[in-house]
């Protein structure tokens, strides 16, 4: 595999027993959009992290979002600075919507830039993984996303977000849908 992937994760950032964090390890010279210090909701600041990220690696780079890093990655597009081979967006947050408990509030989401979601079509191939039980999304929304990105939709089942709380660490499908968009 020539592409270098780029995880993207969502607000938590990193998670030791995440399916990102797992997959990471399974491609060679994988990288993961380094965690904010400061500003850590700030929608801009998040997408110039991921923009800082990319400018970092030579090549052709597959993108793998989680939740709120798809809509990092949806945000960066509306402005691309470099191409991107291809994209996985696992589980989009419905930010447009207010989140569960635990999760940012809807006022601070949009003061901090995060509404609206973008709609416009993606520059590059994506998938688009929903789950059929995610408490963050419904499906029938992350299948709107999707069309409007122009992505392919992958329904994943009943899998929650795809996070330790679902019980996942590993993702197989995950690391295989990657394998597939950097073939």
């Amino acid at each position: 595999m020539s592409a270098t992937v780029l995880f993207v994760p969502g607000l938590r950032d990193h998670v030791e027993d995440h399916w990102q964090t797992r997959a990471a390890r399974a491609f060679p010279g994988a990288v993961t959009v380094e965690p904010l210090t400061s500003d850590r909701l700030s929608r801009p600041a998040r997408v110039a992290a991921l923009d800082a990220a990319l400018q970092a690696i030579p090549g052709e780079v597959v993108l793998a979002a989680h939740s709120a890093g798809c809509l990092m990655v949806a945000h960066w597009a509306l402005a691309p600075t470099r191409p991107i081979k291809a994209a996985l967006l696992a589980t989009p947050a419905d930010v447009e919507n207010p989140l569960p408990p635990g999760y940012p509030s809807f006022d601070d989401l949009t003061a901090n830039g995060w509404v609206p979601i973008p709609r416009s079509p993606l520059p590059f191939p994506a998938i688009v993984a929903a789950s059929r039980n995610d408490p963050l999304a419904a499906f029938d929304k992350v299948a709107e996303l999707a069309a409007c990105w122009g992505a392919d939709l992958h329904d994943a089942g009943a899998v929650g977000h795809i996070n330790p709380p679902a019980g996942f660490g590993p993702w197989d499908e995950g690391v295989e849908l990657i394998r597939q968009l950097a073939g």
